[in-house]
This record gives structure tokens, C-alpha cells and sequence, in this order.
């Protein structure tokens, strides 16, 4: 099973109703529950592991997750609120409003924590949930107790103006990467990790001498870079296609990655290390479609396997 630990929120869509009056859509969401949801629908063995609310919009969640066969009975519920995001779309980008103080998420402890089962191979972290306190140090403990054995991936996903507390973000962040395996940056990620002067490529080395034997670089819709652990760099170029929104995006590439490397048997410690270029290419070539189709629909609808084997044969 590969165990995705994040954030679940109700992402509040903008919509227009048929008198014309502006409202919206509540529709379930968060980096890390859009990547459980799409490795459900690929349909690998998923888990979600979060803090979820017994209000209805945490009922939405559960219900979110059985709908896609995605396993949450390692989650902790609380009567606390589910964290709101208002979501404001500006030319197909997305940016994002956060009601999160005192959430049933944001308020997850380390006592609270479960043992993980002995068939999850991998675990996912990222997003929000990586900012705020107590979840936050919460989802770095974990991480801490169970980087020796198993396949970490993380995509932190920084949202800057979500940051109150720069110092502690950033000291959490980096010993996150150095525990890692697989990390995912987009480019402006990699110029907040990674300040100052320097090419992509320079930050992207200087992250992976950190410890992390793959860095993937993402540029909105352009070229997806891979460095690997022998200074390889693998790329490739995403298809073209007709953008409605790009909520999910990088949820869904990161579903994608994984999912495509867990069918290849190489979502192990020594097999990400000792990837071979092909398969590397083959999984990042898998995440870049998947994202495609959930780009070319509005919200963060990632797709089921059938859509891409029917694509495939079309």
C-alpha cells in the first residue's frame, strides 16, 4: 500500500449559478488527499492518513475516499472543523484562501499516531499540512519513525502566504528532504528552498546532495526534469492540451509517479536508488498524462485507469 499523510480539506470552487449570482461548490480536496484519490482510481492499494472532522464536510471526505477505494481507517476524527480552502481561478491558475485555525487536520498530535501496517511500502507527504503546528511536527515525526524501512516521497507544495513562521518552516522542510527519497519541487518551490543566484539544474543538485536520491523538477505545463543519484538527468515534454483549470495538477502528476513506479517493482529503497533511466522515464511519462486529463477538467478530477486505456487505444 502506498499511504498518503496530509491534508484533506473542502476546496470552496467559485461557480455562477443560472441567475447569474456567484457562489460555490464545495468539493473535497488537498494536495495530499488529491494524490490518494488519484492512486486510488489507478487503482493501486491506497491509504489516507490525516485528522478528519465528524461535521458533514468530514463525512464528504470519507465518503471521497470510499467512492475512489482509497483506505482512511488509520485516520484520527475529531468534533473539531474541516479546513476550508476558497479557491480563486485567475486565467485557469489557481490561487487559495485557507480557513484552517483550530481544524480537525491542523490539530493532529503525535499521540495520536498509528502504527503503520507492515504492507505499506511507501508513504507521501506534503502541502499545507507541513506549515502549522502541531500537524505538522506530527507529520515530521512520522516521517522520522518510519524513513529507515520505507520508500518516502515528499512534495512540499509551498504555499508562501500560508507561512507565519518562516525559520521553523524552512528548518522542518530541509530535514524532510534530507529523509526522503523522492522529492517533487515545482520551479518556484525550488527558488524558495533553494534562494539566490543559480540555474534550476544548480538547485536541483543542491537539494539531492541533501539526501534524496531522486529530485523531480515541474514547470506548470513545460518539461518535466528528473536528476538521478548518479547525476543523470532524464526529461520529458507533456502533451498538449486544452486547459480548464489546473487544480489537482501536480496532485495527480505525483499519484501518477508513484503509481506507474510501484508497477514497474521499483518503489523500494534500493530500487529508486538504482533506477534505470528507462523506467524512470516510463513513470514520469505516466505522471505527465495522467495530470494532463485532470488539467483538461475543471477541479481536481483525477482520472480512473480506464479513461487513460481508453485514451491509449483512440
Amino acid at each position: 500500500m502506498i499511504l498518503c499523510c496530509g491534508e484533506a480539506l473542502i476546496d470552496m470552487i467559485p461557480m455562477t449559478g443560472a441567475d447569474g449570482v456567484r457562489g460555490f461548490q464545495p468539493l473535497a480536496g488537498g494536495a495530499v488527499f488529491n494524490t490518494a484519490i488519484a492512486l486510488g482510481r489507478l487503482e493501486k492499494s491506497a491509504g489516507f492518513f490525516f485528522g478528519l472532522s465528524t461535521d458533514l464536510f468530514g463525512q464528504q471526505l470519507k465518503a471521497t475516499l470510499e467512492s475512489s477505494k482509497v483506505d482512511h481507517s488509520l485516520c484520527v476524527s475529531s468534533d473539531r472543523p474541516t479546513t476550508l480552502a476558497f479557491v480563486e481561478l485567475t486565467d485557469g491558475q489557481a490561487s487559495y484562501t485557507f480557513y484552517d485555525e483550530m481544524s480537525a487536520g491542523r490539530m493532529l498530535t503525535a499521540e495520536r499516531l498509528p502504527s503503520i501496517p507492515a504492507d505499506v511500502s511507501a508513504l507521501f507527504f506534503g502541502g499545507i499540512s507541513l506549515i502549522n503546528e502541531p500537524c505538522a511536527e506530527t507529520l515530521a515525526y512520522l516521517q522520522r519513525r518510519e524513513a529507515r524501512d520505507r520508500v518516502i516521497m515528499l512534495d512540499p507544495n509551498i504555499r508562501t502566504g500560508f507561512i507565519s513562521d518562516t525559520k521553523t518552516y524552512r528548518k522542518r522542510i530541509n530535514a524532510m528532504i534530507e529523509l526522503s527519497d523522492i522529492v517533487k519541487v515545482s520551479d518556484e518551490d525550488l527558488s524558495w528552498l533553494v534562494p539566490g543566484e543559480g540555474t534550476l539544474d544548480h538547485k536541483c543538485r543542491m537539494l539531492q546532495r541533501m539526501g534524496p536520491s531522486l529530485i523531480v523538477l515541474t514547470r506548470g505545463g513545460d518539461e518535466v526534469t528528473a536528476l538521478m543519484s548518479d547525476g543523470e538527468r532524464i526529461s520529458v515534454k507533456p502533451k498538449r492540451v486544452k486547459v480548464v483549470d489546473t487544480v489537482g495538477a501536480g496532485d495527480t502528476f505525483n499519484a501518477g509517479l508513484l503509481a506507474k513506479l510501484s508497477d514497474l517493482g521499483v518503489l523500494t529503497k534500493p530500487g529508486i536508488a538504482e533506477i534505470d533511466a528507462a523506467l524512470l522515464k516510463a513513470a514520469l511519462t505516466f505522471g505527465t498524462e495522467v495530470a494532463a486529463i485532470t488539467v483538461s477538467r475543471s477541479g481536481a478530477d483525477a482520472p480512473w485507469l480506464h479513461e487513460l486505456s481508453k485514451r491509449a487505444k483512440s
